[in-house]
């Protein structure tokens, strides 16, 4: 970007490009990106990257892990047209940051609504307090606690969106929501990420999704839901999983290193093609989770995964696969698409890379579908129907896909 454009027209730029990537389709959540200030939030930012369409750190621990940020402007776009706050709601945000989200919220909801953050740090709080007076803000209630707990003695909410990621739905969150109400919450599961909208109906023990949109946030401190693992001896390859997944990383040591079995599908994909949603049929799968490999492990072909940092994976007790591409034959530098398939390891790689190549077709026939999800507290009995159903602390997650 120009560096001698002023903040508004940086604004307007970024609010354009977010448009053109799909998001703030909501006139209002257009208009009040529009309005508030990104860069009084990110005050130590460069102005350009204060209005660049990508994450701002605020925040890191001593290894130089993200602990706070200023989340991508499109993500706060999509979610922000996913829980489509009104004027007048009360509105409760898990996850403090910045303030620039909770400034946003309190735009949309207007004078006559409420809104609450909370924040498990206090440096972070404090911070997303200051930033907020500093802007007039004001009205704009934080809070410093572990979000896990919500702030009833303000509920109950219209609303709730959390900006940083859970592996679990506690209780508290529904309890603090209105029936008929909506939590937009950004849901770790198998090895992804989605931010999903829930509705909670007049029933009072469950809460139902609306759809589902791929994201990344950083965790919530206070749940340690998943786990990760090298499944080679020299560390270059990781497997991630729930903790309710009856997977051993210790099992699958040294699995790579036995011949792997590859097979293709004919589902195809061009460069700029998404294929995130054959995780959510993975998901499925009883082992469905993640894998990556470091550089040192893709250049010596110990494992060559389609997106090296994460992709999707299947295990089964002392055997792997994961989801794998190669150069359609004929295709060239004006049309580089790519051929789906999976390749596997161990005593069942078969099993699982025909496993893999069923997740693949199933996408492949309705590549924008998504699964219904249900959460419902531990120990709640239902009579629904699931596809899956997965197993977290304070909760049962229900998927399933309705027949097309």
């Amino acid at each position: 970007m120009n560096t001698t454009s002023s903040p508004d027209e940086l604004r307007n730029r970024l609010v354009d490009e977010v448009r053109n990537n799909g998001y703030a389709t909501n006139p209002r959540v257009e208009y009040v990106m529009r309005t508030v200030a990104r860069h009084a939030f990110v005050p130590e930012a460069e102005l350009t990257e204060a209005y660049d369409d990508n994450t701002v750190v605020t925040k890191r621990d001593t290894d130089g892990k993200s602990l706070s940020c200023a989340s991508e402007p499109s993500i706060v776009a999509m979610m922000l047209d996913q829980l489509d706050p009104q004027p007048g709601q009360r509105i409760l945000e898990i996850g403090a940051g910045t303030g620039y989200n909770a400034a946003l919220l309190a735009e949309l909801v207007g004078p006559d609504g409420e809104v609450t953050t909370v924040d498990v740090d206090d440096e972070v709080a404090s911070q997303a307090r200051r930033n907020l007076d500093d802007q007039g803000y004001e009205r704009v209630r934080v809070v410093t606690r572990d979000g896990v707990l919500g702030v009833p003695e303000h509920a109950k909410y219209d609303a709730i969106i959390l900006t940083v990621g859970a592996w679990d739905i506690p209780a508290t969150w529904r309890e603090q929501l209105v029936v008929g109400g909506r939590i937009v919450l950004p849901l770790r599961f198998r090895g992804t990420t989605r931010s999903i909208l829930f509705v909670r109906p007049s029933s009072e023990d469950r809460l139902e999704s609306h759809g589902m949109r791929l994201c990344g946030f950083v965790p919530l401190t206070s749940q340690y839901g998943d786990r990760e693992e090298s499944i080679d001896v020299d560390g270059h390859v990781q497997i991630g999983w729930d903790c309710d997944q009856p997977i051993e990383a210790s099992v699958l040591s040294g699995v790579l290193d036995l011949e792997g079995v590859t097979e293709w599908s004919t589902a195809e994909v061009g460069p700029f093609d998404p294929f995130d949603g054959i995780w959510l049929h993975t998901a499925m799968h009883p082992g469905g989770c993640r894998i990556s490999a470091d550089e040192n492990a893709v250049s010596t072909g110990l494992c060559k995964p389609i997106i090296r940092y994460r992709t999707p994976a299947l295990v089964d007790s002392d055997s792997v696969a994961y989801l794998v591409a190669q150069p359609c034959e004929g295709s060239g530098d004006g049309d580089r698409r790519s051929r789906l398939g999976a390749t596997g390891h161990g005593p069942r790689a078969r099993e699982l890379v025909q496993a893999m190549l069923h997740a693949i077709a199933e996408w492949d026939t309705d590549r924008g579908r998504v699964p219904i999800a249900t959460i419902l507290q531990s120990g709640v009995r239902s009579e629904s129907a699931a596809d899956v159903l997965i197993r977290k602390t304070e909760c049962r997650m229900m998927l399933r896909f309705e027949k097309s």
